[in-house]
């Protein structure tokens, strides 16, 4: 029985091999293949990785065997030996995963050095000063990658060498000054191991190949795989290439070039050169380096050679690349290339250009751009070449930058907002009462919370830049200030926020303005093409007419929520709303939902009128009564303040009142109590006030010749006999309205599935409802059986990183459960009603994955923000391309 295959020379793996290889073993591969100059090396397999881990640290039976004879063919190919005095090979060690993964796994170079080769590399290069550079970089990457020992021993020991010599540069260290840096590395390296730096090349290797495999667990490649969405059972391959050296003088070098500016996406060679170094020196920052033009003038032979095999690179892979090279006394080295990260701006100009260059079709430039990328157009950002430190880093729950003084109650931020002064919110947490200070915001920063908490979905809606959950900024309101590890910003000091990144800056950092959508014309090309291939409609949230405007110049299809209790928290409506919640009978409340009508109603009208001849899905009332009123707690301290100062009289009284109103509407868990239709049951008159509204502005609308398409939701529907009950009270409402108007509108009553009751019983419910909408904030917190707002904030992120769960369901849809309860409604549903309009309008509509999974679902629309629109355009475009591609 043939033994498994865990190595690969690079001359038997190809591009099509990625998966086995890693991004880095398969693009050497096919650089070779394509007849450039790669050094000879092999490639251990990601399957390796995966076994070495399962088995926890223990090499893969076989392994090491196919590894020593491979290097003896890589011996073979140099013409130099692993080990040998006089004439000595070294090696490359480095990681090279499936999917890009920049700075986040672990290399060791100059591999095979001790003092006996360090003499030999020395005699056969007849330069001292860069055998011993070579040896206390190796002694410097092993310790550190290899051992764990904190590098900044090494560098510290470094800057004491050039400090007593008296030089600025490594390259200005003598001889001599080396070789007491070398013992000075040594020495730390016994300190912190407690054993001699092993001198066997061997023993070297099999370490490094080892310490390679578990930087596949490291915290920070964990943390940049959850961003990613990286699977983490993928492992790395492990590159052992033949060393080839930049700092020999100065006609060698390295660097790091792309076939175009990753940043704006011109067609232009961009990256660093540095001569006379070697590649980390590029990455680390420690010396200046020059634009690779630079490389034209000093090595103009060499630019040409590099210059013409980047652009046979781009042309073979169609797609821009991202290189290393090295020249060695002026023979240049091809050591890798791989797909360009790259910015926003630069993945929308570059795919456009390369469809007119005829290299790419429309749809895989479709496929090209990510929806994260798309979303960086259209928010502002952080400039990537501001030198600022975050202070914190919290949930980016919805994107944009924004700089403002730190103000931390709603009523200074409104304040200081009218007066035209940038301000940033700060709270613990926000409720329905922050709202005229989020408002005035330009962004807003809690302590706690998750993607769908309060502060994330009025901000995604208002698009305001915001960010959640940021559990090291301790805010302390009373005191109107915030801390993190010891330092304190005051209130009106100056923050920064990206609620791309969740990046939290002290003071004012440099952002990038978005350019709107009409004055980019590769993202509307783009959008273009997505509009063309996509199957799913796109619809979006808008609680207000400006909402519904945004929502159209950015493409949407119709309004698929508006929430309608989201119109009372205005400043000037929420007195009447709680005048009307402290009603102690019907009449009184209908007297205050009478003064109500003609403010929703204008409402209504804003909204049809921007939506004219497309649909709008009006839900109706769905929160408890007392998120109207001021919080328990607060009204708790200021009775017991005034009864204690015996001061205001009146002002208890009153406060006393409220207070009593508010116990009476408390809840043990207001999520599952006296919420959506249920409220609708109890108190008809609220929505029947609702309806009324919505219908007399369809009317008015409709007389003056507009088209209007009304859809009333009612919400939280767990019964048929709900549906009914609530549908039976509301129905006889609009059809008066239109006997009164003396007009005729085409609507429609549906409901909105959000409870698993619901989902298991559609189609009863479809003969009832004309639509269904999945709430699937709701629908997945009654399937899981987690509060959104708790589990966010105290378990989510510790699921995730034990496996518990593979991602936040709060922010894609869990497929296996509330998938699964999405595809039986829509079954029941549809055979039940044959053309049952069905759509999403929780948070996950603007989700990419969400989306794939709504197409596959074969849902008629998915709604989101009116800003993540153009997002969700391109999503479901990605989404019916990948279908076509599974069925091919």
């Amino acid at each position: 029985m043939a033994a498994h295959k865990w190595v690969y020379l690079f001359r038997e793996g190809s591009a099509d091999m990625r998966d086995l290889l890693g991004g880095k073993g398969a693009g050497a591969a096919e650089m070779l293949r394509a007849g450039m100059p790669v050094p000879p090396g092999f490639t251990i397999t990601t399957e390796a990785c995966r076994e070495y881990l399962k088995r926890k640290g223990r090499l893969p039976e076989g392994l090491w065997g196919q590894a020593t004879t491979a290097l003896a063919t890589l011996e073979h190919d140099s013409h130099r030996r692993f080990g040998d005095p006089s004439n000595p090979l070294l090696v490359s060690v480095r990681s090279g995963a499936r999917f890009s993964m920049p700075g986040m796994m672990d290399t060791v170079l100059n591999l095979g050095l001790n003092e006996e080769t360090t003499k030999g590399l020395a005699a056969m290069t007849r330069d001292e000063r860069f055998a011993l550079d070579a040896r206390r970089r190796f002694i410097q990457m092993f310790g550190k990658t290899v051992k764990g020992i904190d590098g900044k021993k090494f560098e510290s020991a470094l800057s004491v060498a050039k400090k007593r010599a008296g030089v600025k540069t490594d390259p200005e260290l003598t001889p001599a000054q080396l070789r007491t840096l070398v013992r000075r590395y040594l020495a730390i390296y016994k300190d912190a191991t407690g054993h001699e730096f092993p001198p066997d090349p061997l023993e070297q290797l099999r370490s490094a190949i080892e310490a390679v495999f578990r930087s596949w667990n490291t915290p920070r490649a964990i943390t940049y795989r959850r961003l990613e969405r990286i699977p983490d059972d993928l492992g790395t391959a492990v590159n052992v290439q033949m060393m080839v050296f930049g700092n020999m003088g100065p006609t060698s070098g390295t660097g790091v070039a792309f076939t175009r500016n990753p940043i704006t996406g011109s067609k232009e060679l961009y990256g660093d050169y540095l001569a006379n170094a070697q590649g980390e020196d590029v990455v680390a920052g420690v010396r200046d380096t020059e634009p690779i033009k630079a490389l034209k003038r000093h090595l103009p032979k060499v630019y040409s050679q590099f210059e013409r095999y980047a652009r046979k690179l781009e042309k073979h892979y169609r797609e821009v690349q991202d290189m290393e090279f090295t020249i060695e006394r002026g023979k240049l080295y091809m050591l890798q290339t791989r797909a360009a990260k790259r910015t926003g701006e630069a993945a929308v100009r570059i795919a456009v250009d390369m469809v007119a260059e005829r290299l790419i079709t429309k749809q895989e430039a479709v496929t090209r751009v990510e929806p994260h990328q798309l979303e960086q157009l259209l928010f502002p950002r952080v400039d990537p070449s501001a030198k600022a430190q975050a202070i914190a880093h919290g949930v980016p729950a919805s994107p944009g930058a924004a700089t403002g003084a730190a103000v931390f109650d709603p009523d200074t931020a409104e304040e200081w907002g009218k007066r035209g002064k940038a301000v940033i919110l700060v709270r613990v947490e926000t409720n329905p009462n922050d709202v005229h200070g989020m408002v005035e915001a330009k962004g807003i920063l809690t302590q706690t919370g998750g993607t769908a908490s309060h502060a994330a979905l009025v901000a995604r809606g208002m698009g305001r830049p915001c960010i959640v959950g940021a559990t090291a900024v301790l805010v302390d309101e009373r005191r109107r200030s915030f801390s993190v590890d010891g330092r304190t910003v005051k209130q009106g000091e100056d923050i920064t926020i990206d609620g791309v990144t969740g990046d939290v800056y002290v003071g004012r950092v440099a952002t990038i303005d978005a350019k709107p959508l009409s004055k980019h014309p590769a993202a509307n090309a783009i959008l273009g093409w997505a509009d063309d291939l996509r199957r799913l409609e796109v619809w979006a949230n808008a609680d207000y007419p400006r909402d519904a405007i945004k929502a159209r110049e950015n493409g949407a299809q119709g309004v698929g929520l508006c929430r309608t209790e989201h119109m009372f928290m205005e400043e000037d409506r929420l007195p009447i709303v709680q005048a009307m919640i402290m009603a102690t009978t019907t009449a009184e409340r209908e007297k205050h939902l009478a003064r109500l009508l003609p403010i929703q109603r204008g409402d209504f009208v804003g909204i049809f009128k921007a939506m004219a001849g497309l649909p709008v899905v009006i839900r109706l009332i769905d929160p408890p009564l007392h998120e109207f009123l001021p919080n328990m707690d607060n009204l708790i301290r200021e009775t017991a303040t005034l009864k204690a100062t015996g001061k205001s009289p009146g002002k208890l009284k009153r406060l006393q009142k409220v207070l009593a109103r508010v116990e009476e509407l408390h809840e043990a868990n207001p999520m599952l109590g006296l919420r959506g239709c249920r409220l609708s049951i109890l108190f008809p008159e609220i929505t029947r006030m609702q309806v009324r509204a919505v219908m007399e502005a369809a009317c008015q609308l409709s007389k003056k010749g507009v088209d209007v398409r009304p859809e009333i939701m009612i919400p939280l529907v767990g019964t048929l006999a709900e549906l009914v009950a609530v549908k039976a009270e509301l129905k006889p409402v609009a059809e008066s309205v239109q006997k009164e108007q003396g007009a005729k509108v085409a609507y429609k009553f549906g409901t909105m599935i959000e409870l698993p009751r619901a989902a298991l019983t559609a189609g009863e419910i479809a003969g009832v409802a004309e639509f269904f909408s999945f709430g699937t904030n709701d629908l997945t917190q009654t399937t899981f059986g987690y509060s959104r707002d708790d589990a966010e904030r105290k378990f989510i992120v510790r699921y995730m990183e034990r496996k518990i769960l593979a991602r936040n369901p709060f922010e894609t849809i869990d497929e296996e459960g509330v998938g699964r309860l999405m595809a039986l409604a829509v079954a029941e549903g549809r055979k039940r009603r044959r053309n049952l309009e069905i759509g999403i309008c929780g948070e996950h509509g603007g989700d990419p994955e969400s989306i794939h999974l709504c197409h596959r679902l074969n849902l008629n629309y998915v709604s989101c923000s009116p800003f993540r629109v153009p997002v969700a355009r391109l999503a479901a475009a990605q989404a019916a391309i990948g279908e076509t591609a599974t069925t091919k």
